[in-house]
């Protein structure tokens, strides 16, 4: 092949006819993806169906329809002719007929790539009165855009190597409409098989940097995404170790995993049966099942599960989930639609056992869940509770060592959550392995669990036997997702005094921590309110079983007084002196549930405003019923025993 005179020109061909038909593709497909995002009427299969017609039909027979369309003898041809316009056998005839086999490749990315943004994206920036136009400009293209710039880099690629629809409408005049497809087809017609290697060569060459681009720039915007997240969660932490060996029974974790926001980080050895995780939305506990569950790769760390090794980032260890015998009760339970009950369950059973094994151990399970005969039923065929109750059963069946509950209730009812809850605690107490309980309900993971493990933004705030996690919480933030509403930052006065300084009061306290406290708190409920009737508050409260307290000032002297915890009152003069931890209060505002009567007060001095308050207390209605008819100032009683300190 004499290179001398080697004619280059179909590479620019190639390139002006591909980049111009991308460009109208480019925006025609994007139009018709995102008009028919919402569309479900009866033109829908219709308008598909014309729309990806290019992608399946030969491109001969394309090419054919258009040349029967602008052809000298076509409507749409006649019809330029009285403008003295001729498509065919131009470049503009192969820019007509890339735009046309391209088109249906950018319309179904565009289509993925829009049905990916999360619908109630697009719903509310309705209710913020943005228009269609905005909507679509700064919510659906922004995030559908990488997909978008993949399906365009895919269309370009497609219109570079088009062939046969060109050749039928623009033929292959050297110079003039000859593109490199066309180039290799009459080399090879020539014989001159270098030449066409050449051309072969060139086109991967420039379709695969098109695609390459279009993945350097997701690889840019990712990274620069992560040196954000970096910034926001800092550098690696250092990971905990637990000096233990692979020969301990429990489940032994230490592994830290980079979040978008924060790094998960977990070291813990738990020999338990029933571990209940709480904490915030977003915090890692759904992440930490799915570490344990093989689902997610920590970013270092190791798993053991009694001796097993399931994970070990030193010794490049990371069993599939498969492998790792683990059973999973996804939030939407996820079973399977098209399969039955019966096959559902039978699923993670072991390929060995014979149909008569499986088929008993099937109807063991169902006997089990209470839903015998509901074998051949289908999951939709299901009310909520007993698709949950058909996924416990199929996480049971294959016999796992763990069982990770992502909160398996967050989708019933409140009738049904008590219900699936006593279930779940007897099929628990059958359960000889360990069982991780992911919930955002404190009483229900109280419950449940005999053990509790509470985290914020990936880290643990505390681990421990459920009475203890809530008498004393290792830090404001356990103490807080455990329910605990009040608290104060503290002044020590001696090793069981301190001086509650935004409560503006001096309180006595049992409980005496190895670490410098910052703060105390005291639980709704654990709130007491003095009424009438006994002559020494001193005295009724070690009566009533409280601590017994010193008197810091002069003794009370005024009418008998009695104690009912979290429940009646007896106006007191602000200027009298009383024994230590009673202290004067004026009601702010209340909440009311069905059941319980939440009570905001204020310590020391009446309120300036609705939103003025030191505490939150709790009381049941009946109680509240009494408290009520008392004036105001009332008495508060903070018990030394209910009080801790973090």
């Amino acid at each position: 092949m004499d290179l001398a005179p080697f004619d280059f020109s179909p590479v620019w061909i190639s390139l002006k006819v591909a980049g111009t038909a991308i460009f109208f593709t480019f925006f025609l497909g994007i139009t018709a993806a995102y008009s028919l995002l919402g569309y479900r009427g009866q033109w829908k299969s219709v308008l598909d169906s014309l729309f990806l017609a290019p992608l399946v039909l030969p491109p001969t027979v394309v090419g054919f329809l258009l040349l029967q369309l602008v052809g000298h003898n076509g409507w749409l041809g006649k019809f330029l002719q009285v403008f003295h316009l001729n498509v065919i056998f131009t470049w503009y005839a192969g820019v007509l007929a890339a735009v046309v086999v391209t088109f249906p490749l950018m319309y179904k990315t565009a289509q993925a790539a829009f049905e990916q943004v999360d619908g109630n994206l697009l719903r509310a920036a309705k209710t913020l009165g943005a228009s269609e136009l905005r909507i679509f400009w700064q919510i659906a293209l922004p995030l559908a855009f990488p997909g978008i710039l993949a399906g365009a880099m895919l269309a370009f690629a497609r219109g570079l190597g088009e062939f046969g629809a060109t050749l039928m409408l623009a033929g292959n005049i050297p110079g003039e409409t000859t593109t490199i497809p066309l180039a290799i087809y009459a080399a090879v017609q020539a014989g001159e098989i270098n030449e066409a290697w050449l051309w072969t060569a060139v086109i991967m060459s420039i379709s695969f940097s098109a695609i390459a681009v279009a993945h350097l720039w997701t690889i840019k915007r990712d990274r620069q995404s992560e040196i954000y997240h970096h910034k926001l969660t800092g550098d690696r932490p250092q990971l905990s170790r637990i000096e233990n060996n692979h020969s301990l029974p429990g489940l032994l974790i230490e592994i830290d995993k980079a979040l978008p926001d924060f790094w998960l980080q977990v070291a813990l050895h738990c020999t338990d049966k029933s571990i209940g995780i709480l904490g915030a939305s977003g915090t890692g506990k759904s992440m930490l099942l799915r570490c344990i569950a093989g689902m997610e790769k920590p970013t270092q760390g190791r798993i053991i599960l009694n001796g097993k090794v399931l994970f070990d980032s030193q010794q490049k260890i990371n069993l599939p989930s498969r492998d790792r015998r683990v059973g999973f009760l996804f939030q939407n339970y996820a079973l399977f639609p098209h399969l039955t009950v019966a096959q559902n369950i039978a699923f993670g059973l072991p390929k060995e056992l014979s149909r008569s094994q499986i088929e008993q151990k099937v109807a063991e399970q169902l006997q089990s869940i209470e839903l015998p005969g509901f074998g051949d039923r289908y999951p939709h065929q299901l009310s909520g509770g007993q698709q949950q109750r058909v996924a416990l059963a199929r996480a049971l069946v294959s016999q796992p060592d763990i069982l990770l509950l992502d909160e398996p209730f967050s989708a019933l009812d409140t009738h049904l959550r008590s219900q699936m809850e006593r279930e779940l605690i007897s099929v628990l107490s059958q359960y000889s392995g360990i069982t991780f309980f992911v919930t955002h309900n404190i009483e229900e993971a109280y419950r449940i669990c005999q053990n509790l493990l509470i985290l914020d933004r990936g880290q643990v705030m505390n681990y421990g036997e459920k009475s203890a996690v809530f008498a004393h919480p290792a830090n404001v933030e356990a103490a807080r997702l455990t329910g605990c509403k009040n608290f104060s930052r503290i002044s020590q006065i001696a090793p069981h005094l301190v001086e509650a300084l935004d409560w503006g009061c001096t309180l006595q306290v049992n409980y005496v921590t190895s670490n410098l406290p910052t703060h105390i708190g005291i639980r709704a409920h654990h709130i007491a309110f003095l009424e009438s009737s006994v002559k020494n508050v001193a005295s009724i409260l070690e009566s009533n079983g409280f601590s017994s307290i010193p008197t810091i000032h002069e003794p009370l002297q005024a009418e008998d007084l009695s104690i009912s915890t979290s429940t009646d009152a007896i106006e007191v003069a602000p200027q009298r002196s009383y024994p230590q931890n009673v202290i004067p209060c004026w009601l702010v505002r209340t909440i009311e549930t069905p059941h319980r009567m939440t009570l905001y007060i204020k310590l020391n001095y009446p309120p300036n405003h609705d939103w003025q308050y030191d505490l939150q207390a709790e009381v049941f209605k009946e109680k509240w019923a009494v408290l009520s008819q008392y004036p105001l100032p009332w008495l508060v009683y903070l018990d030394p025993a209910q009080l801790f300190l973090v």
